[in-house]
């Protein structure tokens, strides 16, 4: 094989019903479905370069060479795609993102996304846009969303094959915010991969997956009829429930810090004051504040009052995975 690059860009994106628990590990098919909104300002762009004549793939993430864990699930990935090719070329990848990495942001939805995408491409295959996200998710769960544009459901299928994502509505369809407050930038103690697989450890976990389709049903609907009341109650409904379910496994997980509270307390206060606003918090303590575009800058003002806020991220819905 000769030298073949090329390069993707691809967006994290926010859960609004989450993604926690896998009943296969190695497939990554979620316990249940889940619905996001890509975040078009923040990005991952990813070079992959397959050489014959490396000795070993190389990584290297944000400037650095990366080893331990985090070039192992790329070495992995990169497996993946060059079977489809069967090969053994490996690759240098080059990697950068323009937000925290590990800080509950979904750095690894948006890095295995573009990862796939310019993977496949590199090695010369087309795939159509379902089988891009089934592979993006066998790398990371959550990059399955991140593939499809805007708003996107993933489906939780009953096997590989009918496990991927899809759009169900453009990023123009809603306007809507998302104003990330940083409230800790450190990398997270407990990884969401392990999170996964401690989420069986708690007996709150079965209750959270048994009415799962029922709020994909409520927020699907409130994506699609722009109902903001109802996307609220839902989204901060679904969020609590996984972050229970975190908080109740064996060890727990406590990824909220008092900051987090503060904020979530605050939100509370701002709605019933009448300004359109929710939350909804990944796996980290950062908060994601989902608001009807029209009070981003009432809200961001607002933010600023708190003086302890390391930095404050503003996305709206985003584009697909796509090649540079």
């Amino acid at each position: 094989m000769a030298i073949n690059s090329a390069t993707a860009i691809a967006h994290p994106n926010i859960a609004f019903i989450k993604y926690w628990g896998n009943r296969d590990k190695s497939l990554r098919l979620p316990d249940n479905g889940s619905i996001s909104m890509n975040l078009e300002e923040l990005t991952t762009q990813t070079q992959v370069t397959f050489d014959p004549n490396l000795p070993g793939d190389i990584f290297d993430l944000n400037g650095h060479r990366q080893a331990g864990q985090s070039a192992q699930r790329v070495v992995a990935h990169l497996n993946l795609l060059r079977g489809l090719r069967g090969i053994g070329t490996k690759a240098y990848v080059k990697s950068e993102n323009n937000f925290p990495e590990g800080a509950g942001i979904a750095s690894s939805a948006s890095a295995f996304a573009a990862l796939t995408v310019a993977g496949i491409r590199a090695l010369g295959i087309e795939l159509p846009e379902r089988d891009l996200s089934r592979l993006a998710r066998r790398g990371s769960g959550s990059a399955s969303r991140s593939i499809p544009t805007g708003f996107v459901e993933w489906y939780r299928g009953a096997s590989d094959i009918d496990s991927y994502a899809v759009s169900i509505a453009r990023p123009d369809f809603w306007e809507l915010s998302d104003l990330v407050v940083i409230v800790d930038e450190k990398h997270k103690l407990t990884g969401s991969s392990e999170g996964h697989e401690l989420a069986k450890t708690s007996a709150l976990q079965s209750a959270r997956v048994l009415d799962a389709d029922k709020r994909i049903e409520r927020c699907r609907e409130a994506i699609q009829t722009r109902d903001f009341a109802l996307l609220a109650e839902t989204i901060e409904m679904d969020c609590n429930m996984m972050h229970a379910v975190m908080m109740t496994s064996n060890p727990p997980i406590f990824y909220w810090n008092p900051y987090t509270i503060e904020i979530i307390t605050a939100v509370h206060a701002w709605r019933k004051s009448g300004i359109p606003v929710a939350y909804t918090i990944d796996a980290g303590p950062n908060v994601h504040l989902i608001c009807d575009s029209e009070v981003e800058t009432l809200l961001s003002d607002k933010i600023s009052n708190f003086k302890w806020v390391k930095q404050l991220l503003i996305a709206h819905p985003g584009g697909p995975a796509r090649l540079l």
